[in-house]
């Protein structure tokens, strides 16, 4: 595996293989890697003939007195991961190389609308920080092809609508959550728990799948998302929001609605915490 951390050498690198012929799978990342990231590289490598990640933690999406700091940095363990997983290059920019001009003067992509409520609402900013190297990402590599999470949901939504809005000609792949063998989503942010607190995180998973099968037996929403949140407080996670959203765009459930998603974010110590199920409401 190759480790460019160089705009023009990227595209050297990645035009060779398009004269060739290849498709190319890019994989985004902010590094710390875990076996979720790990199935990101699988999905792309079985879809494409060359596959390419980044790692950059992005200042952008960062707000004021979130983790941009204390954001754990791995980089020697992260490659060794991403070689075994048959990963062929590594972009490793740094902030002066994609921001020259520094971030006040960097150029911004906003998505509306699905940016907005759930995370966008907790978290001002970060989607437009998303969007912006996303869509950088996707002009200096042009895949083909590019892997995303569905632990993100709100995420993965803003990036399929900014490649259809944007028209880049990139299949936008949603991989599953991994989750680990007590159900919690795995994340890089995890490690920011202790023992205590990582026995208490599961909780989280275990509450969504009791609130997706009362949705799904037809009790009244109010009423499944009132308890859970009630639920999540007595086991010591401390609720940022609980929502059933539509599962192709994040609007709003109607009536109409059977395939909606379950959303949630809590607090547990110093660890924000994201997780979603979807959810088949009965007619």
């Amino acid at each position: 595996m190759r480790t460019l951390s160089d705009i023009a050498e990227l595209r050297q690198a990645l035009g060779q293989a398009r004269r060739q012929g290849q498709r190319i799978g890019l994989v985004p990342t902010m590094g710390n890697l875990h076996p979720g990231h790990i199935a990101l590289v699988e999905a792309a490598r079985a879809r494409t003939d060359v596959v390419v990640a980044s790692i950059f933690v992005n200042p952008l999406q960062f707000g004021a007195g979130e983790d941009l700091d204390a954001y754990p940095r791995t980089l020697a363990d992260d490659q060794a991961k991403l070689a075994a997983a048959g990963c062929d290059l590594l972009f490793t920019p740094t902030s002066t190389t994609l921001y020259p001009q520094g971030l006040e003067a960097q150029t911004r992509v906003h998505v509306p609308v699905v940016s907005e409520g759930l995370c966008g609402a907790s978290r001002p900013g970060h989607f437009d920080g998303v969007a912006t190297v996303v869509a950088m990402l996707f002009n200096l590599f042009q895949p083909d092809l590019a892997c995303f999470g569905e632990k993100d949901r709100q995420q993965l939504a803003v990036i399929r609508k900014l490649t259809a809005d944007l028209h880049f000609p990139i299949d936008i792949v949603g991989v599953p959550i991994v989750r680990a063998d007590d159900g919690l989503a795995l994340s890089s942010r995890n490690g920011y728990l202790d023992a205590r607190q990582r026995a208490q995180a599961p909780a989280l998973y275990r509450n969504l799948c009791q609130a997706r099968d009362a949705l799904q037996a037809g009790e009244p929403h109010d009423t499944v998302l009132r308890d859970t949140l009630a639920r999540l407080s007595a086991g010591g996670l401390a609720p940022d929001y609980l929502e059933l959203r539509r599962a192709d765009d994040l609007s709003p459930v109607t009536d109409a609605t059977r395939d909606a998603v379950l959303l949630a974010a809590v607090h547990l110590g110093p660890a924000r915490l994201i997780d979603n199920l979807t959810v088949s409401l009965p007619r």
